[in-house]
Order: C-alpha cells, then sequence, then structure tokens
C-alpha cells in the first residue's frame, strides 16, 4: 500500500467536500490517503441524509457562513477553529470498516499525546446510544451532542467527531478536532426557537471540550498537525510516500 499526505490548507467547504469524495472515487487498491485541512470560510455541515431545513439558511448567509451537505453520515457541525482529516483507504489493505474506524482514533489519541502530555487521558467512548432515539430530540441535529462507539472523548466529553461512509471497495472517514469554541455556535443557526437555542448551546458546553479549553493556551496549528500525522505513522507503522501541498491538490473548480 502506498500511503500519500496531503497538508491542503484552509478551502471553502464545498471544496474540501469535493475533494474528499473524488479521492475516495479514484483511489486505486494499492493507494491510501491521509489528508488534513481547514475551512475558509467557517462552514456548517451536514450529513448525507440530514435536511438543509434545520439550518436557518439566511442567519448563516448574513454571518459569513456556507452550508454544505457531507457526503458521511452524521448531523451537523460548524467547522471553525479545528483541524479535520480525511482517510481514504482501499478494503484491499485487509481491516473492515468498523476496525478501519477505531484503527484511526487510536491513530488520533497517539497524536493529541503527542502534541500536549495533558491529552494522554484522552480515550475512546466504549458504549454505542441508540442514535434512532437520540435523532428523536432536539439535538439529534447536533453531531457532538453525543459520542459514538470508538469516538474519542476527554473526561467524558467529545472532543473529536468522525464519519465514515464505504464508496464500492473504498472507505471515506473524516472528522473534525475541536480545538476553539467557536463551534458551539452551531445552535445559533439552527431553525429552532430561543429558548430552545439556548438549551442546545448548554447541551453543546456539557457534552463538548476542546484543545483550548483543556489546556488553557492557543492552539499551534503546526505542531498539532504534526503530531497527528506522527500518531498517524506510528499507528499504522507506515512512512508516506509523499507529501502532497495544497497548491497541488487544489486543482478542482467549483461550479
Amino acid at each position: 500500500m502506498i500511503w500519500h499526505l496531503i497538508k491542503s490548507g484552509s478551502n471553502p467547504g464545498r471544496l474540501n467536500m469535493e475533494i474528499d469524495i473524488d479521492l475516495a472515487k479514484s483511489c486505486a487498491d494499492n493507494n491510501a490517503y491521509f489528508r488534513l485541512y481547514r475551512w475558509d470560510p467557517y462552514c456548517i455541515s451536514l450529513g448525507a441524509n440530514q435536511l438543509f431545513e434545520d439550518i436557518n439558511l439566511k442567519k448563516a448567509e448574513n454571518d459569513g457562513i456556507e452550508v454544505v451537505k457531507r457526503p458521511t453520515g452524521g448531523r451537523a457541525i460548524l467547522h471553525a477553529e479545528e483541524i479535520t482529516y480525511s482517510v481514504i483507504l482501499p478494503l484491499s489493505f485487509g481491516l473492515s470498516p468498523k476496525q478501519i474506524y477505531s484503527k484511526i482514533s487510536q491513530a488520533l489519541l497517539k497524536g493529541l499525546a503527542e502534541y500536549n502530555p495533558k491529552l494522554t487521558s484522552a480515550e475512546l467512548e466504549s458504549i454505542q446510544p441508540n442514535f434512532p432515539d437520540l435523532l428523536k430530540k432536539s439535538s439529534g441535529v447536533l453531531c457532538f451532542a453525543s459520542t459514538a462507539k470508538n469516538e474519542v472523548k476527554f473526561d467524558s466529553k467529545k472532543i473529536i467527531g468522525s464519519a465514515q461512509r464505504k464508496l464500492n471497495n473504498v472507505v471515506l472517514q473524516h472528522g473534525s478536532i475541536l480545538c476553539g469554541q467557536y463551534h458551539r455556535n452551531l445552535a445559533d443557526y439552527l431553525n429552532k426557537g430561543i429558548s430552545e437555542i439556548n438549551k442546545l448551546k448548554i447541551e453543546l458546553e456539557n457534552s463538548t471540550t476542546e484543545i483550548t479549553t483543556i489546556l488553557n493556551e492557543p492552539v499551534d496549528y503546526n505542531k498539532l498537525s504534526s503530531s497527528l500525522i506522527n500518531g498517524f505513522r506510528i499507528e499504522f507503522e507506515i512512512e508516506f510516500a509523499d507529501q502532497i501541498s495544497e497548491h497541488d491538490v487544489i486543482n478542482f473548480e467549483l461550479n
């Protein structure tokens, strides 16, 4: 398996999603990709089966926040002060989608621990929630309102949210590594009443945490990227054949 590292910088949400899905659709059996990226402008992404009607699109537009669909499942995320990862891995690697999910989470744990020893106590969720019941609640539209099995949490609060999709014989998985608190503003963009929005803000505060909150200092995004790459390298026992830069990967045109 030939592994490629992609550091594609900050891009609009639609482009970020197009790059992920294009890599997954074009991935050969002997190639795999690990990509790190950010979002400019900030962006709300919805799970593949989620409705745009969940979001106050006019307010998002007025505030310069893009709204897009992800090719994966899950629920709404406000991508802001974070690093997002994606992994594109053929099943010819020899792992099932569930095994891939777990192994990626272990790699992320190693990356967090390398970034700062205080993050060593991050761990994987061991219990799978009842998603049909969760989706019936007002918080069901929010990705970070609950933690799925093998997602990364710190002190019982979710710090990394991930989603996965299998396209033919290739697995695409991507997820948000929360660095700052801006993602909590997602509740302001839901089509809910003021009272419900305030409740959801409290719920997000109680169910999530971020690197800046834990360490009480700004995130060094370059150092965090390097740490995540090393964690991935160690867990998967690989070396990257090459590093594809921001300028090389962004050759997509937005229609």
